[in-house]
């Protein structure tokens, strides 16, 4: 990491840096013995004495925390044990999370409110990752298997696929994307023995039929899904109280040694507007070149996304079908 500020030479700033990372996470500790205290002295004094050469001229070093940590942290530890304790990190944590992040997603206007929305928002991820933490797991079952090719074939397989004209532009689309994907997220797992199969349909576990098939009665189809989202992703992304939307292109069973994975490759819609996500009362999306794995068990249900008439790559949602 490089420094440059007027005319402080970057060695210096980045030597300041690294004694901080390093007192810093001796901090950090849950239990000190009495060498570990020795080694967090000498960590301090190297940080402050350096910090204060540096800035003494530019600043009158006036700051509590400093002064704190040159004067009074090792003998707080004697007293009250470690500091993540009672220092205020934990509430700084807090506050980055629940209020920092959520604002800078906001659009600036009526702040509190934008705040409020997305941390209900994330509420309702964290509810509906409990309520299916503890939900009785049904078998995923698996029906009109389309293919079956190992690993150490799949580059040449997908190649031969996605120029094939008597699949679906989407199943096309499909197998140029899997086997990049299939190497950036399990190349470290699977082997070149590995089985892989690809399925026309499964039947989800809240008893849904979810469909990417070439022909489903002499009809392609490929099914829109709503996709709960990690809570650790609801801060990345716009979403629906936490639901992103995908459209399923290829549905997939990866046989490894120990067990199987059970995963469907999407391309992702996107809300078409920011300060308008929604039209109509429904989610107004656009299709991005945004494709990934998705386990089956992280879809929530099928929806309906219809094209918005008259307009290029603009879909709805569909909130008002029974």
């Amino acid at each position: 990491m490089i420094f440059v500020v007027d005319d402080l030479h970057n060695k210096d700033l980045s030597e300041v840096y690294m004694k901080w990372n390093e007192m810093y996470l001796l901090s950090r500790l849950e239990t000190f013995k009495e060498s570990d205290l020795k080694i967090f002295k000498k960590a301090i004094d190297d940080w402050t004495n350096l910090f204060i050469k540096l800035f003494q001229n530019i600043s009158e070093l006036k700051f509590s925390k400093l002064h704190s940590w040159k004067y009074h942290i090792i003998d707080t530890i004697w007293k009250y044990e470690a500091i993540n304790r009672y220092t205020t990190e934990t509430y700084e944590s807090l506050h980055k999370t629940y209020v920092k992040i959520p604002y800078r997603l906001s659009n600036k206007r009526d702040v509190e409110t934008q705040i409020m929305k997305i941390i209900w928002r994330k509420a309702i991820i964290l509810q509906k990752q409990m309520e299916k933490k503890y939900k009785t797991s049904v078998p995923l079952n698996y029906t009109s298997k389309l293919f079956d090719f190992k690993f150490s074939e799949a580059s040449e397989f997908c190649e031969k696929q996605k120029n094939n004209s008597n699949l679906n532009e989407k199943m096309r689309k499909g197998f140029t994307q899997f086997f990049n994907h299939l190497k950036l997220d399990f190349l470290k797992i699977i082997s070149t023995d590995t089985q892989i199969k690809i399925f026309g349909s499964v039947t989800l576990n809240n008893s849904t039929f979810l469909c990417a098939t070439n022909k489903y009665y002499d009809n392609p189809w490929f099914s829109n899904i709503a996709v709960i989202m990690d809570t650790d992703e609801l801060f990345n992304y716009q979403s629906n109280s936490g639901t992103c939307y995908a459209q399923t292109l290829l549905v997939t069973q990866i046989v490894l040694s120990n067990k199987s994975l059970y995963l469907a490759l999407v391309q992702w819609y996107d809300f078409k507007s920011r300060n308008t996500p929604f039209v109509y009362g429904c989610p107004w999306l656009e299709l991005v070149e945004k494709y990934n794995f998705i386990e089956i068990e992280a879809i929530e249900e099928i929806v309906h996304i219809v094209p918005r008439f008259d307009k290029k790559n603009e879909y709805f949602v569909n909130k008002y079908i029974f």
